[in-house]
């Protein structure tokens, strides 16, 4: 795979990948988020084309990623990865305490493997089943 690059993008350039990967039953218009406009979104792009999207949103010093999601064709090749060490460093430079996420129990496993923890908080909503998961940055 060619080389992968990060940069901050506009929110509506998220809502293509977040549906096609995380909600394929919905429409672009419902996995729209009214908090977009007041977070930060990044894409990892791989031969100019978006492979990779993330949210990022701020409360005090606690940062919240929301929509992380990878093409299914590029997965398990480093983007999610790259995406979750960016928006790390990122918040960590915008001096934040902690990094925190809404996890897919099927993600949990890639998540702990970044130094995340489990918080026992657990829920389902729309189908899924999440635990919140935190880490010290």
């Amino acid at each position: 795979m060619n080389p992968i690059h990060i940069e901050q993008i506009r929110h509506e350039l998220t809502w293509k990948l977040r549906q096609k990967v995380l909600y394929p039953q919905q429409t672009i218009a419902e996995v729209q988020m009214d908090e977009d406009a007041d977070g930060y979104h990044f894409a990892a792009f791989v031969d100019n084309y978006i492979m990779g999207v993330v949210s990022l949103f701020r409360k005090d010093d606690s940062f919240q990623f929301r929509k992380l999601a990878v093409d299914a064709s590029v997965q398990n090749q480093g983007i999610g990865s790259s995406l979750l060490n960016y928006i790390t460093d990122f918040a960590k430079n915008e001096g934040g305490k902690t990094l925190w996420c809404n996890a897919r129990v099927t993600a949990i496993p890639f998540y702990i493997k970044h130094g995340f923890e489990h918080t026992g908080k657990l829920f389902a909503k729309n189908g899924f089943d999440y635990e919140i998961l935190e880490k010290a940055i």
